[in-house]
């Protein structure tokens, strides 16, 4: 047994009385090897919240003195709310209500030991320690009383100068603590902070909560707002790297700039096949393609074609050891920073049209939605076009081809490239790419209406994309909305991705899965609870059916969109484990990531195992080399490229974010204001939130812009009433606003009724 567990399951006997460490080394009777490692050991499970340290320096585990460690989040108000650490033997448990007054010394995701309560320290405070009646007693509250690992240690914002000193006011607005700085003339910084730069500084040790905390400059980034320096702070904040190290450029540099012929040794040759990719209109990369054969008796032939990057990238390279640093790509608004070099992911691994490229084919034949044989294989391919889903989707839809020869294209500093348009080919070839596309999409339309059958969750929304121009400023906004074009990707994707994950389970080859928990009844239960307070009553949530109705019922209502993001929100979080356990929102027993190996580790892993499976399976030697994982090794990346996936993603949404305000704040300079339609979501006595409904963009419309009466707060408080015309305005009605205010530091925009 671990050193670990044996502390943890002596500390959990039922005659354990809290003792100092020392005290527990002698009752555990530690071996010489325990000895040297029992210190380091006991402060990894202090750190991790497995154990806690109380009064006298003793020993226990939480719950029994009443302590939970976790993640602290904050608001903007200065509450918060600890997320539990997953312990080793526990579920996970319900968050817990932190006041701002009882926040101590904490900052937004640091990581905490909470005592619990029954209520918040100024309540207990007024009811002499006794918790509040009624539905206050279901809720947990918790006081912070030790900090366990500060979640950031650099922070970026900018530099403002009071009378006396000068302080940073944070990018992240759940710090809600400006930071006191040196006079930035006294430090050795290049050029010199000034005034409304953007900085990045360095957080000093916090004690005392009634004094600021303190921080040291570090770099100067540019001017708050400009793109460039909004730019480096996320990359400063989120740990991103858009250049790779020296060791990674010499390996590269001796790659080959094409496809060599003696690398198609021992591949299936499907340059023959019309062959092409489907992908957004700025994406530069392409992991995937597809190809479809028709054969007799209502048979059809699809292969999906998956980039072979390990043939390029050999296990412990500095470019291995880079892309699992990195763990897959970061994209952020007008740029991307990769997990693999531009001569990868851009080059020699992106299937570009009418390049040859090395691929892993799954060939799967099937009529309709029924799947008769599936064949993998190593192979090289040449995509005969290259197409926007714009393209794609018109092709589908329209017999007219001219329609989709006339497509605009995006502008090439988006793209980088202009070669998109279909009037390069000729009527029979555009007539046999529709056939193919028109083809493949019957077999995927099927396909996802037996899955969607099976409990797959429809979860599809559309996708607000921010355009910039040469500049790097927000230029527009657009709705994609997630037609049948993304659908026929998605289904081929998840074919594959099943397929592969079903061979390497059947014959027990351990892997990397991405794997989807059922969610908490508790959490389904609240987002009930919160559907019937906006007059949405529907069944037992923990029941699939029922929530393929609740889907279905709140698609089309007003504020759809606010109760999907809810009800994503009740959902636990994909993540990636070493063991195959399933799929719960995709309703799949069987699932892993193989289709995206340019821009996901995860995928790349998958690729080289089962490169190995294909060569001991067909008794050849592999193309490449390969690398046997260890079911440690594979733990230990699966762990980490969950972390590095959610870290790109907060990356993502806050470039987002920023993007937005950057938008809405130029929107304020133009003279003739651009009108937005909005649905009211929520009414307060001081205005009403809205959501734009193209750009899917939350605001408040202040009842001080409202000047054509004054307007009141109805009874049932679901509508504001005007004391003289008798104007209504309640939840769910559809109006016109303009932007009146947009606080960028408070990330917070408002808006006032184009008629006023």
């Amino acid at each position: 047994m671990l050193l670990r567990d044996r502390i943890i399951q002596y500390m959990r006997r039922t005659d354990y009385v809290p003792a100092r460490k020392n005290e527990l080394g002698q009752a555990l009777k530690l071996t010489r090897k325990e000895e040297q490692e029992f210190d380091e050991v006991i402060e990894t499970l202090l750190t991790k919240g497995y154990i806690a340290r109380i009064k006298k320096n003793r020993l226990c585990i939480p719950q029994d003195a009443n302590l939970v460690s976790g993640t602290i989040h904050f608001r903007q108000s200065g509450a918060a709310i600890l997320i539990p650490d997953p312990h080793l033997d526990k579920k996970d448990e319900a968050p817990i209500r932190i006041s701002a007054e009882d926040t101590w010394v904490a900052m937004h995701r640091d990581r905490v030991l909470v005592r619990l309560m029954d209520a918040p320290s100024r309540h207990r405070r007024r009811s002499s320690g006794r918790g509040s009646k009624g539905e206050k007693d279901k809720e947990v509250f918790g006081r912070v009383i030790r900090i366990l690992e500060r979640g950031r240690t650099l922070i970026t914002g900018t530099l403002e100068k009071a009378k006396l000193f000068h302080y940073v006011i944070p990018d992240d607005p759940r710090l809600v603590n400006d930071i006191i700085v040196p006079d930035p003339r006294k430090t050795s910084i290049k050029p010199t902070p000034k005034v409304g730069d953007k900085v990045v500084i360095k957080l000093i040790e916090w004690k005392q909560r009634h004094v600021n905390p303190e921080g040291d400059l570090v770099e100067v980034l540019g001017r708050t707002h400009e793109p460039g320096a909004e730019l480096k702070a996320i990359f400063r904040k989120f740990d991103l790297d858009p250049t790779f190290p020296k060791e990674v450029f010499k390996e590269v540099s001796s790659l080959p700039d094409r496809v060599k012929e003696k690398d198609l040794n021992g591949r299936l040759d499907l340059r023959d096949n019309i062959t092409f990719t489907i992908d957004p209109d700025d994406s530069k990369d392409f992991d995937d393609a597809l190809s479809i054969e028709n054969l007799s008796q209502g048979r059809y032939r699809v292969g999906i074609h998956i980039a072979d990057v390990a043939a390029y990238v050999a296990p412990g390279t500095a470019l291995d050891v880079e892309a699992r640093r990195r763990g897959n790509s970061t994209y952020l608004i007008g740029t991307v920073v990769p997990m693999l070099p531009d001569k990868l992911s851009n080059g020699l691994c992106s299937l570009k049209e009418g390049e040859d490229r090395l691929t892993k084919s799954v060939l799967v034949t099937l009529s309709r939605s029924k799947i008769h044989h599936v064949e993998f294989a190593n192979s090289v391919i040449r995509s005969r076009k290259r197409l926007t889903y714009r393209q794609a989707y018109t092709l589908l839809k329209e017999d007219d081809l001219n329609k989709a020869r006339q497509l605009p294209l995006p502008p090439a500093h988006q793209t980088g490239s202009t070669g998109r348009a279909l009037d390069s080919l000729s009527d029979p070839e555009l007539e046999e790419l529709q056939s193919s596309i028109r083809g493949l999409w019957s077999i995927a339309g099927s396909l996802r209406q037996k899955r969607m059958r099976s409990g797959s969750l429809d979860l599809d929304m559309p996708e607000v994309k921010i355009f910039v121009d040469e500049n790097g400023y927000a230029d527009r906004m657009e709705l994609i909305e997630y037609d049948e074009s993304h659908q026929l990707i998605e289904e081929y994707m998840l074919l594959a991705n099943e397929a592969i994950a079903k061979i390497l389970k059947d014959h027990a080859v351990p892997a990397v899965y991405r794997v989807h928990d059922k969610p908490d009844e508790d959490r389904l239960n609240e987002f009930r609870e919160y559907l019937a307070t906006n007059g949405i009553r529907v069944g037992d949530l923990t029941s699939k059916p029922e929530i393929t109705k609740m889907l279905t019922k709140i698609k089309e209502h007003p504020q759809g969109y606010i109760h999907r993001i809810q009800f994503l929100r009740s959902l636990k979080q994909a993540k990636y484990l070493a063991e195959p356990k399933g799929h719960y929102g995709l309703a799949k027993r069987n699932y892993t990531h193989f289709t995206s190996p340019i821009r996901r580790y995860a995928d790349f892993v998958v690729h080289r195992i089962f490169e190995n499976f294909l060569s001991r399976h067909q008794k050849r030697n592999p193309l490449h080399r390969t690398r046997k994982y260890t079911q440690a090794d594979l733990e230990g990346i699966a762990e980490h490229i969950s972390i590095t996936e959610q870290n790109s993603t907060e990356a993502e949404r806050e470039h987002n974010k920023i993007k937005q305000l950057e938008f809405f704040d130029r929107e304020l300079s133009r003279k003739e204001k651009t009108r937005f339609k909005a649905a009211i979501t929520d009414i307060k006595n001081h205005g009403m939130f809205v959501e734009l409904v193209e750009a899917q963009t939350f605001g408040l419309v202040h009842i001080s812009t409202m000047s054509d009466d004054h307007y009141l707060l109805h009874g049932d408080g679901n509508k504001l009433v005007g004391k003289r015309r008798k104007r209504k305005f309640e939840v769910g009605q559809t109006v016109e606003v303009v932007t009146e205010r947009v606080d960028r530091f408070k990330r917070q925009i408002d808006f006032r009724l184009a008629d006023m």
